[in-house]
């Protein structure tokens, strides 16, 4: 069988090694200049692989449609990632939060790694073939591409999201998706950063670790430990990012983000806290003490919420005082404006509709010989290397149930 497969990602570079067998013939299809584009840029050009966690835990940072990943993450788990890639001789560590990365902490070695598993198995790569349209007459699809026609038995859709469209994420996949019937839910940003109101843009590069952060909107609440990073217009880094997909589908008015500056102490133990450090710093302006809680970039901020004058003596601050510091402390509170724009997330939330496709073989329930993998479908998760998974998994499943059709 001729099987072509559109986009050379995680997730269709694994679905094409994996379809290939002696009697199926795969040919990946990519519009870039090279493999893996956008791999090269994630984690910062580490390549947050996957999360080392298993199965049932991994399940539970899948935002959208995590019943429907089910096989494809117990298929191919977190642990046949890692041992795949140091199959090819890439060694993996394991870093904060379980997230994995080459111990070289390059990408390139992640995508070297895959592309060796293509040549391994045999599949022919053509690069800087961009995908036309995809056609389907007499059991047959017809792929045009800027580099030709194509005829296949099979089409795989690996083409990606919305976002980032300078690595070739340009909603292609959707296109093909929406040309064969398939409804493609409404798409939006995931793993965003998110802009405030009244934000004090003094406040943009301070990054903070070890912090708790809860959006409320509505009745609900959301929140993640760990490190977030002030922009000039907001917040961002790895927990923000990921509350970013948790409310991205709430009417934002209203919403409020917190920020427990001290979230491993109780209000007692900070209250504690205080009075030992007022013994110490009986004479000190509060002004002049407070270095002592808080980074120096968030300390006026800090001190013109306080409704006492900051230049107060430390003895003399009285227990309302304190209450009111450990009450902002633990919930420094800014409104929320917006999630930033599509092409500001790192993965789209939304796409090609999970109720019509097989969750056993990610094949189209419409399109017999039609399959969708990775970031096109509408599945999505928080920040740690689930999504480069997600992907991987449900490509893994499309190119393992193609090699035993063709085998």
């Amino acid at each position: 069988m001729n099987v072509i497969v559109i986009g050379g990602g995680p997730a269709g570079m694994i679905a094409a090694a994996t379809a290939k067998n002696d009697f199926n013939t795969v040919t990946l299809l990519d519009g870039n200049e090279k493999l893996g584009k956008k791999l090269y840029i994630t984690g910062k050009g580490r390549c947050n692989v996957t999360n080392n966690c298993e199965p049932q835990e991994f399940l539970t940072n899948v935002v959208s449609n995590n019943k429907f990943l089910y096989s494809a993450i117990y298929s191919f788990s977190p642990a046949d990632t890692m041992s795949l890639i140091e199959s090819y001789g890439v060694k993996l560590k394991t870093e904060r939060g379980n997230r994995v990365f080459p111990e070289s902490d390059k990408a390139s070695d992640i995508i070297k790694a895959l592309s060796k598993n293509l040549s391994t198995k045999g599949v022919e790569t053509k690069l800087n073939c961009k995908v036309i349209s995809v056609e389907k007459a007499d059991e047959k699809f017809i792929v045009k591409t800027t580099q030709g026609t194509f005829d296949a038995d099979i089409v795989v859709v690996a083409t990606g999201g919305k976002s980032y469209e300078t690595t070739g994420s340009t909603g292609d996949g959707y296109k093909i998706a929406s040309n064969f019937g398939h409804k493609v839910v409404k798409l939006k940003p995931a793993l965003v950063p998110i802009d405030l109101k009244n934000f004090n843009s003094l406040l943009a590069g301070l990054s903070l670790k070890n912090v708790k952060a809860t959006v409320n909107v509505f009745d609900k609440s959301f929140s993640e430990f760990g490190e977030m990073l002030f922009t000039h217009t907001g917040v961002s880094g790895p927990i923000i990012l990921s509350l970013s997909s948790r409310i991205n589908s709430f009417d934002l008015k209203g919403a409020k983000l917190s920020i427990d500056l001290k979230p491993a102490l109780s209000i007692a133990q900070l209250d504690e806290r205080l009075l030992r450090d007022f013994k110490n710093f009986n004479n000190k302006d509060f002004k002049n003490y407070i270095v002592e809680l808080l980074p120096k970039s968030l300390i006026d901020e800090f001190l013109d919420r306080l409704s006492f004058e900051c230049y107060k003596k430390v003895n003399s601050i009285t227990k309302e005082n304190r209450e009111e510091i450990i009450k902002l402390l633990k919930d420094f509170s800014f409104e929320i404006s917006k999630l930033q724009g599509i092409e500001y997330g790192i993965v789209t939330s939304g796409g090609v509709d999970t109720k019509e496709i097989s969750p056993k073989t990610m094949e189209s329930k419409l399109v017999k010989g039609l399959y969708f993998v990775g970031e096109v479908l509408d599945v999505d998760a928080v920040t740690g290397g689930f999504n480069i998974q997600i992907a991987l998994s449900t490509g893994f499943l499309a190119g393992q149930d193609i090699f035993n059709i063709g085998g």
